[in-house]
């Protein structure tokens, strides 16, 4: 199956639009702005945003923008949209948003014109997470304590492969990649204890991990959602894979210093 007949597949299957627990979180939000309830609008319609984002990407016919760039546009004029949208209008909020999602994806290409020779949303999804696992000042270190940084760098870069390809993405998206060259039992056990760590997370930890991971929002995308500061999810970020990384030490299933 072709990558462009696996999104379209993806994208197909939506719930409903707004029933009454959503009128209710719309109420809530629109009342006092709760973060929780843009969280649970965000994870209702972000699958939604996906499909706006896959019919810009078959339209297109040149392949000179990759669909993860497309789907991170869409997210982030989902996300206006539920900022800016009004439900005592008697509008439906996918409408609505399907024109901010639209918009955000053609402004975003108009401003992609020179990609060749920009750094694509993508890497500056994985530089963010990079910079967020360097330790600050590495020059003041001694030679111990910069190879143990080093190893946590390491560790959480091995760490973010996983997790990308751990299934937290859905099966089709896991499929587009082909088959890992790490697939094996012992990989397969490793990933699946790696998943049940993540569920026993914080709810706050597991939500940054979840989001950056399993959605692909950068860290000023999460900040929004969580209404958190960038460098605050920066922290959750690198702590979130500290403990996953203790985790499993503890149950001897991934070091890298041995």
């Amino acid at each position: 199956m072709a990558a462009s007949d696996n999104i379209a597949a993806r994208s197909s299957a939506l719930p409903e639009d707004e029933d009454a627990g959503e009128a209710a979180l719309w109420r809530e939000f629109t009342a006092g702005g709760s973060a929780s309830a843009r969280q649970k609008l965000f994870d209702i319609h972000h699958i939604f945003a996906r499909q706006v984002a896959a019919k810009h990407f078959l339209d297109r016919k040149s392949g000179d923008i990759e669909f993860a760039d497309l789907r991170q546009l869409a997210y982030a004029g989902l996300l206006e949209a539920i900022d800016r949208f009004d439900p005592t209008r008697g509008v439906g909020f996918r409408p609505f948003a399907r024109r901010r999602i639209s918009g955000s994806i053609l402004d975003g290409l108009a401003h992609m014109s020179e990609m060749r020779e920009q750094i694509s949303f993508r890497k500056r999804v994985r530089a963010e997470r990079l910079k967020s696992l360097t330790t600050e000042r590495p020059e003041t270190l001694d030679a111990p304590d910069a190879m143990a940084a080093l190893i946590e760098m390491a560790t959480g870069l091995a760490l973010g492969f996983m997790l990308e390809g751990s299934g937290l993405y859905s099966a089709d998206e896991a499929a587009d990649a082909g088959a890992s060259p790490y697939d094996s039992l012992a990989w397969k056990q490793l990933v699946l204890a790696l998943k049940d760590e993540v569920s026993r997370l914080p709810a706050q930890e597991e939500k940054v991990i979840r989001y950056h991971y399993l959605h692909g929002l950068a860290f000023d995308q999460i900040s929004r959602v969580l209404e958190l500061t960038k460098g605050r999810i920066s922290q959750i970020h690198r702590s979130s894979l500290r403990t996953l990384r203790d985790r499993l030490n503890s149950a001897g299933g991934f070091n890298l210093e041995k």
